[in-house]
């Protein structure tokens, strides 16, 4: 049975629908300061963790420090928000959690929204240029991981891709978290978790693809990593929840990574929604999630742990 304190996170989307569904009329900048305002609530506040503002590619960018963190490693973390929303803000306690599970600091990177009128790939460009200062920085691609949700998985999946391409050295681990692999929205969860996840249903899902992409294919594995060939691609953590709609996105993009040969982790949390890891610190299964993270990543970076096999 889930929490009680994790219904704070089926409560937030619930909020989000009932507000979308009333016809208050809000600009895209209006609302979404709206959803983050209520979205950065879900969180604890971590201790022990510093927050260093700078500028990567003239775009905010965050290093999360965590006392006594390997400072030679690094989780390269994109958030999401249907590329509407979310900002390295609103998700760096969540980030923190991560982090300071894991023993390492973080750098959350900022791109621009689709209301900015700044389409597909503007965000994928991003994301490959903030990687590839990472790699100038010295860091080693065998001491990063790439983490995201939601959308900052996708762009992240699809900034890999294109680092791929251009030969780039390809992270050691990639950690994804109710990731949206899927601009089509084919997904069988679209139907069978309609009731229980109110926010991202079919429409509201293929009406975002459609400010993202603004007429690109929505079956580009640049976009959708669904249909990418991730051949020679590192290890991959994917997390899901039981209830939410993008469930098939990570199912599916499991199934057939691991038929490309790749090396892949899925865990379903029932009854649990969309990036209910956004609850770390107060609610049990947000802080397991992010401890398997930890425990799963810490190995690949070279950072003394034992991997978790919890699921």
């Amino acid at each position: 049975m889930a929490s009680k304190q994790s219904e704070a996170n089926k409560k937030h989307y619930e909020t989000i629908a009932a507000h979308a569904q009333s016809g208050e009329q809000l600009s895209p900048e209006e609302a979404a300061a709206w959803s983050d305002a209520e979205w950065t609530k879900l969180t604890a506040e971590p201790g022990g963790v510093d927050f260093l503002e700078m500028e990567v590619g003239g775009k905010p960018a965050l290093w999360i420090v965590p006392k006594g963190a390997a400072l030679d490693r690094v989780i390269f973390y994109i958030h999401g928000g249907g590329f509407v929303g979310g900002s390295i803000y609103t998700h760096r306690k969540m980030i923190a959690h991560l982090a300071k599970a894991t023993g390492c600091r973080a750098l959350a990177m900022s791109y621009d929204f689709v209301h900015q009128r700044r389409h597909y790939p503007a965000q994928r460009n991003q994301a490959v240029d903030v990687y590839r200062w990472l790699l100038d920085q010295g860091i080693e691609p065998r001491h990063i991981a790439g983490a995201g949700d939601s959308a900052g998985a996708a762009i992240l999946f699809g900034a890999l891709l294109v680092a791929r391409d251009r030969g780039l050295p390809l992270p050691a681990a990639i950690m994804s978290i109710s990731g949206w692999f899927d601009m089509t929205a084919s997904g069988a969860s679209y139907q069978s978790n309609s009731q229980k996840d109110l926010f991202f249903q079919r429409e509201t899902v293929q009406w975002l693809a459609g400010m993202v992409l603004a007429g690109a294919d929505p079956r580009d594995p640049y976009a959708s990593p669904l249909f990418a060939d991730v051949t020679g691609f590192p290890s991959i953590f994917l997390q899901a929840g039981g209830d939410e709609t993008l469930l098939d996105d990570s199912r599916v993009f499991a199934e057939r990574a691991r038929a490309a040969g790749v090396d892949v982790r899925l865990d379903v949390f029932p009854q649990m929604l969309h990036s209910f890891q956004m609850m770390a610190g107060r609610a049990p299964e947000a802080d397991d999630a992010i401890a398997r993270l930890a425990a799963w990543v810490r190995p690949k970076l070279g950072l003394p742990g034992t991997e978790s096999n919890a699921s």
